[in-house]
């Protein structure tokens, strides 16, 4: 039985039998696995802190036969997320990012555009700062998961937008135009669009300096979540969760 290794972001873990931890990994080479930490809840020696969701770390783990788990050996922190000031809002920011990511990919299916993502936004991710980030991570989860039609033009009619009159509906994807407006439509301001298209070419640490209020893009942020959860077909509990404390 082979040891792989790999870059690994720990999405979530859950107690299994007395002392076990079953472990959700999402790792740069070969996409989101699940394997076992086997006394994981007993002894820390050989996982110390790199267990907590949000940990970027290299991780050592292998098949097992007839088994759909992975034996997780080892995980070596690269970056902690417990490294930085930790506040509410920031812990419930990244509860969002591996919530999104533990529901939306597919097992054992890379996916290195969503991993470098994922690491860009987590760099960023601060007790200062947590806005920006999430609202990078959330627009651009929704292009590569394909549920972005282009968001300069009319989805209906496929005429350009204009700045001032642009909204999207509840239950349909992209935007649309004064014309083509669902009658359920929300309102996207011409800053949150115009931001929009700055960030689908622009990496994210080029917003890193600019003041970043929670109001800002926050329609911006309700337009992708409304789509991630159609096309997850739930609600997530950490977006609820976050508007609760961002009130």
């Amino acid at each position: 039985m082979s040891v792989l290794t790999s870059e690994a972001v720990v999405l979530r873990t859950w107690p299994v039998h007395e002392a076990d931890l079953i472990v959700s990994l999402f790792t740069r080479d070969y996409g989101r696995l699940r394997g076992v930490a086997k006394s994981a809840l007993k002894s820390r020696k050989r996982f110390g802190g790199a267990l907590e969701p949000m940990t970027l770390a290299r991780a050592w783990f292998a098949e097992r036969p007839r088994q759909e788990l992975m034996r997780l050996d080892q995980l070596e922190i690269l970056r902690s997320p417990l490294s930085t000031p930790v506040d509410a809002v920031r812990m419930t920011v990244l509860s969002l990012y591996a919530e999104v990511l533990d529901e939306a990919l597919p097992e054992r299916d890379p996916q290195e555009t969503v991993f470098r993502l994922l690491v860009s936004v987590l760099e960023l991710t601060s007790a200062e700062q947590p806005w920006m980030p999430l609202t990078y991570f959330l627009l651009w989860m929704t292009r590569l998961m394909g549920l972005l039609p282009e968001i300069g033009r009319c989805t209906v009619c496929g005429e350009p937008l204009h700045a001032d009159d642009i909204s999207f509906g509840l239950h349909t994807d992209g935007l649309f135009c004064a014309v083509h407006r669902p009658g359920n439509a929300a309102e996207l301001c011409a800053d949150s669009w115009q931001l929009a298209q700055r960030m689908l070419r622009t990496p994210a640490g080029a917003f890193a300096a600019e003041p970043w209020p929670r109001r800002r893009a926050a329609d911006l942020r309700r337009f992708a979540l409304q789509a991630l959860e159609r096309h997850l077909e739930r609600r997530l509990k950490s977006a609820e969760a976050l508007a609760r404390l961002a009130v």
